[in-house]
């Protein structure tokens, strides 16, 4: 629901990712202490397979960051969604397309300026997002604040830059998924 402007599209209810499918994805990726990291790195390389151009483009921006424990944040909670996304949706998650994403980075950076540019409003971009996918903006910040937490020296603009980051791979997925056949039906057909 929107109670004032925003420049990001809403989530589609049928895209709504659930608590479960982050809490799965985490416990995956935790796994045995000595796999984590391995764990990480093999999800990446499926979300490379399955949304080559998100991953890259993902992929790219952590390279990119400079900064270790950002880049770590970042490979991390991007596994994270994307596994989250793949197991909750299967099939119904379509590609994401370079334009889609470059659409998305748009969409965020104008409601960004909007936000600024209002003396009065008090959400923030983020909290637009997280009202429409809660569950997993809720995961990637307590990941966020647990960074900062257990670093008192962080990076913070590093990692300002990869929430933004993740806040465009969730959206992103989010408008991939395809709702389930027999959802759009006309109204005589749910009337019957």
């Amino acid at each position: 629901m929107w109670v004032r402007k925003a420049a990001i599209r809403p989530v589609p209810r049928h895209a709504l990712l659930p608590a479960e499918a982050m809490e799965s994805a985490e416990q995956w990726l935790a796994g045995e202490e000595d796999r984590g990291e391995y764990r990480v790195g093999e999800a990446f390389e499926r979300f490379g397979q399955r949304q080559p151009e998100l991953a890259q483009r993902v992929g790219r921006a952590l390279a990119r960051s400079g900064d270790e424990l950002a880049a770590a944040l970042g490979y991390f909670v991007g596994a994270a969604l994307w596994l989250a996304f793949d197991d909750a949706f299967g099939d119904r998650l379509d590609r994401v397309t370079d334009t889609a994403a470059a659409g998305v980075e748009e969409a965020l950076s104008l409601d960004e300026q909007l936000r600024g540019a209002d003396p009065h409003e008090a959400l923030e971009t983020d909290d637009v997002v997280a009202m429409e996918q809660p569950h997993a903006v809720g995961f990637v910040r307590a990941h966020l604040e647990n960074a900062l937490g257990l670093h008192s020296d962080a990076d913070v603009d590093a990692l300002h830059a990869v929430y933004r980051l993740l806040l465009l791979e969730l959206l992103a997925l989010s408008y991939a998924v395809r709702e389930p056949a027999g959802l759009g039906g006309s109204s005589s057909e749910l009337c019957a």
